[in-house]
């Protein structure tokens, strides 16, 4: 998980005073002090006369929109604007505090652990790129601009007609929080209305409930638990795991890592669907490395080729039981970097919700029916 250092705020004010002195011709000695002489910047209006310390505070208050406008006011604010540590320190500043992020929003993480002294790396990445493209309130013009093909592709897609998209949710979010999801979501006609709930179970272990989004569009959800109600809630008081009945585990010889193995009724209920939906408990303490590497393995295991195409979306509902202080929570873009999202060739999105008053589950739902074809 990347962090924000001590000493980022400097290294990007020394680029910010090297980029002044070099628009404005002045001479710095070598090894002089890091000290901004405005006075000598003639012609200069009054915004561009404060020290460069200032000018970088101003721009730390600032939206992405209102920066890009800033830098179109002159070729000394464009140079700062467009200054690659500049958006390598937003980044590190605000990605973990962003509630979701998907497959075509996540920046390069390699690029952004390394220090942001490095320059030989911030000047060959367009981290300005990065943030516009992974920022929620300027993801949804980024996305706009899609090439022709995926634009055909959507457009084929949503030219078929079929039946209300169907999902499957399972994941550990489902049974180990204090609040149900599923309770809340079949509880919340204002947000999400139900319109009906399919009486067949698959070995008892899941049932299919649709739902209408935005008052016109259906949707089902086959909700997918690992055991049954009594048991489930056992392991949630008692804090340990249960036998699957979804999945039979069987460890890679060679790596050593779990693998696991769809049961019969779940592989038919994969083939049959249009994408995934998997819970994740994030509230802090329950983020263990080897349960990360177990849900990794179990939602490969779902999305195996040899049940649908690769195109199916995932949407992981990085869930909480409450909000506020009393519920940390793992943020979004930590869940991402464990679950190894960015290795899976489906599309997939992380938005955080919690439990009780559903907050982004929306979002996250209208992400996934765009992603099977349907025109909202």
């Amino acid at each position: 998980m990347t962090t924000m250092k001590p000493g980022n705020e400097s290294v990007v004010i020394g680029h910010f005073r090297i980029i002044k002195d070099r628009l404005f011709g002045v001479k710095r000695p070598k090894n002089a002090p890091n000290v901004d002489d405005s006075s000598s910047h003639e012609g200069l209006g009054s915004l561009d006369t404060l020290p460069v310390e200032i000018q970088f505070l101003i721009m730390t208050f600032l939206s992405p929109q209102d920066l890009c406008g800033l830098g179109g006011t002159s070729r000394y604010w464009q140079a700062l604007i467009r200054d690659p540590s500049l958006w390598k320190y937003f980044l590190l500043r605000d990605l973990p505090l962003w509630s979701s992020i998907d497959h075509l929003s996540m920046p390069d993480m390699e690029s952004l652990e390394k220090a942001l002294w490095e320059s030989s790396d911030s000047e060959s990445r367009d981290f300005m790129a990065d943030y516009l493209r992974a920022c929620p309130a300027s993801r949804g013009l980024w996305h706009q601009s899609r090439p022709a093909y995926e634009t055909v592709t959507s457009f084929l897609k949503s030219m078929v007609v079929t039946a209300e998209p169907r999902f499957a949710m399972f994941g550990p979010g489902l049974e180990q929080l204090e609040i149900s999801l599923v309770t809340t979501m079949l509880n919340s006609p204002n947000i999400l209305p139900v319109t009906g709930v399919t009486q067949r179970q698959i070995n008892g272990i899941g049932s299919g409930i649709s739902f209408m989004y935005s008052g016109q569009h259906k949707f089902n959800i086959l909700t997918l638990y690992s055991t049954n109600r009594s048991e489930r809630e056992r392991a949630r008081l008692e804090h340990v795991d249960v036998h699957s009945r979804l999945f039979t585990l069987r460890d890679d010889e060679e790596s050593g890592r779990p693998v696991f193995s769809l049961a019969p009724s779940v592989q038919e209920v994969c083939q049959a669907v249009d994408g995934f939906i998997f819970v994740v408990n994030a509230e802090r303490g329950r983020e263990s490395d080897e349960a990360m590497e177990k849900e990794f393995a179990q939602i490969t295991a779902m999305l195996e080729p040899v049940w649908g195409p690769s195109s199916r979306p995932l949407l992981v509902l990085s869930c909480t039981s409450r909000e506020g202080p009393e519920c940390p929570r793992v943020p979004c873009l930590k869940t991402a970097q464990r679950l190894k999202l960015s290795l899976l060739p489906n599309p997939w999105m992380v938005q955080d919700t919690v439990a009780d008053t559903l907050p982004g589950f929306l979002d996250g739902i209208l992400w996934l029916l765009r992603q099977t074809g349907m025109r909202i």
